[in-house]
């Protein structure tokens, strides 16, 4: 497929129009000499001086326009002939009456396409106007380049600013933006990154350059898992005992989600229990599980201890403010007393806590799920949506987890995992972290592989949600989407400039098939110089 924008034509066409013209005024019985060698002849008559006809002068025309190239690729555009809109000196970006909001979005492309911000005014010649309105889904836009002039409306401004993202990617691939009309909209709602700050330190500013190339690619979801046996990552009023040395300042954060938010990316925070807790443990070491025998599993609480509840209750209160995104993510994954061939055997005061909570036929799965339970409903009231990992649902208890959790879903190998339409068939909503594709593990431990963006680009969709084969299609509307994950296992094994490149091209393919998981028509290598060519 091409996408060049092509000038003027001035062959075989014009030629055509000129001989057709002439042609016309020959019929309609003109008196100017013809060409030499024609076989008219002027009418008798008195003699006059000949006056040659004029030249008619061609008039442009122009190829249909091809799709502008973007990562990922627009859903629809309407081609028309034109010569397209490219920045100039005369143009500037406006913002159309009653969409003042869109200021934000206004200077950021104005300065990345090197023309002046001119607010809220008529547009004019060479313009970019923003308009809010329409009634398309949510993130969807609008797209027209007619008349010298390009206008980018949508129903919210997140489809605006995506709007502006295929404006810029489309100048960065061309030099132009084509003629023509392009309406787009994501298939899916939540599309991102998690990154493992706990384990490995990221600077505000790392986190930073991650956003602002997600917001680029129109991946709207960062997960922060900021809490886990090796570190705790931010700053706390509540418990600064459990924060490790290196760690993000709360004005850091605040930065961070304010960028976020003028980019259209939703921090998703996650403190992990009552696994993955080492950090804290390693301040309140009278919260430690141990075994019948006197084992203590690193990172796992002892939920039997009201004081466990307590603490993590505090910083999740805390975060909770200090977060103003939808969602929150409360872990639940890998809690060791679960892996256990025999829980109830090996770890029995949990297994009287349970009894004597829920009953009888209580098990240490119960007061696991109670657990999770407990600390949604912490978090419950701020209005949030909440969400758990996989392997943190179970069956055939007593207590059952909260219908209104969603799934993330990451494997199948872990105890207590199961096949992904065992959620969606009891009407769980999930979210894709498939860990065959979408799992970026550092140093590569437990036989993970870094991930490449050719095998999701040509294999994955997000149906795929765990190993290869995709869950049936009719559960489509119940995932959400998916999100690309950095852990940092070991943690030494690469610098954060090393992460930042080894994700770059699978991040850029999962954008591409969480916004149309239809097969993708550009090739792998197209599809990658493209995305090289249109980044920053």
């Amino acid at each position: 497929m091409r996408y060049s924008i092509r000038g003027p034509r001035r062959g075989p066409a014009l030629l055509a129009t000129a001989v057709a013209l002439a042609t016309a005024a020959a019929c309609s019985g003109g008196s100017s000499a013809g060409p030499a060698g024609s076989a008219s002849a002027p009418s008798p008559g008195p003699a006059t001086s000949a006056q040659p006809s004029p030249t008619p002068t061609p008039t442009r025309t122009y190829p249909l326009s091809s799709a502008p190239r973007t990562v990922p690729a627009v859903r629809s555009h309407e081609p028309a002939r034109g010569p397209g809109w490219k920045p100039a000196p005369a143009g500037g970006v406006v913002i159309a009456a009653n969409s003042g909001g869109l200021a934000d979005e206004g200077k950021l492309i104005a300065g990345e396409l090197g023309i002046p911000y001119r607010g809220a005014v008529a547009a004019g010649p060479g313009d970019v106007e923003l308009a809010l309105g329409g009634t398309g889904a949510p993130e969807s836009y609008t797209l027209a380049v007619r008349d010298g002039r390009v206008r980018i409306s949508g129903p919210d401004e997140a489809g605006v600013f995506y709007g502006t993202r295929t404006l810029k990617q489309s100048v960065k691939a061309t030099g132009a933006m084509p003629e023509g009309t392009v309406n787009d909209r994501p298939a899916k709602p939540q599309r991102g990154l998690n990154v493992d700050t706990a384990r490995k330190h990221f600077t505000a500013a790392w986190i930073e350059d991650r956003i602002r190339e997600m917001g680029d690619l129109k991946l709207n979801q960062l997960g922060l898992h900021f809490s886990d046996d090796q570190g705790f990552r931010i700053a706390s009023d509540s418990h600064p005992e459990v924060v490790s040395a290196q760690h993000l300042t709360k004005a850091e954060v605040r930065r961070i989600l304010a960028l976020a938010a003028e980019r259209h990316v939703t921090v998703v925070p996650e403190i992990d229990s009552p696994g993955h807790l080492g950090a804290v443990i390693a301040a309140h070491p009278d919260l430690q599980l141990r075994s019948a025998t006197g084992r203590a599993p690193r990172g796992a609480v002892d939920i039997a201890n009201p004081e466990s509840a307590r603490i993590v209750d505090d910083l999740l209160r805390e975060y909770a403010q200090l977060f103003p995104g939808a969602y929150w993510h409360l872990g639940a994954d890998e809690y060791v007393a679960l892996m256990a061939k025999d829980p109830e055997a090996t770890y029995p005061e949990l297994a009287r806590a349970a009894k004597a909570k829920y009953g009888p036929s209580a098990r240490v799965q119960d007061l696991a799920t109670g657990w999770l339970n407990d600390r949604a409903a912490v978090v419950r009231p701020t209005g949030k949506t909440l969400k758990a990992w996989n392997d943190g649902f179970f069956t055939g208890g007593v207590v059952a987890a909260a219908k209104d959790l969603e799934v993330e879903y990451w494997t199948g190998k872990e105890i207590g995992a199961r096949e992904p339409v065992s959620y969606l068939s009891r009407g769980r909503r999930m979210v894709n972290l498939n860990d065959e594709y979408l799992y970026y593990v550092l140093g590569e431990p437990n036989d993970f592989a870094y991930p490449t963006g050719r095998r999701i680009y040509e294999q994955w969709t997000p149906l795929v949600v765990r190993g290869t084969s995709p869950v049936p299609a009719k559960y489509d509307p119940q995932i959400l989407g998916a999100r690309f994950a950095v852990w940092c296992d070991l943690a030494n094994s690469q610098t954060p400039a090393q992460v930042a490149a080894g994700i770059r091209l699978p991040l850029a393919a999962l954008s591409q098939k969480v916004w149309n998981p239809a097969k993708p028509t550009e090739s792998w290598d197209r599809f990658r110089a493209l995305a090289e060519r249109v980044r920053g």
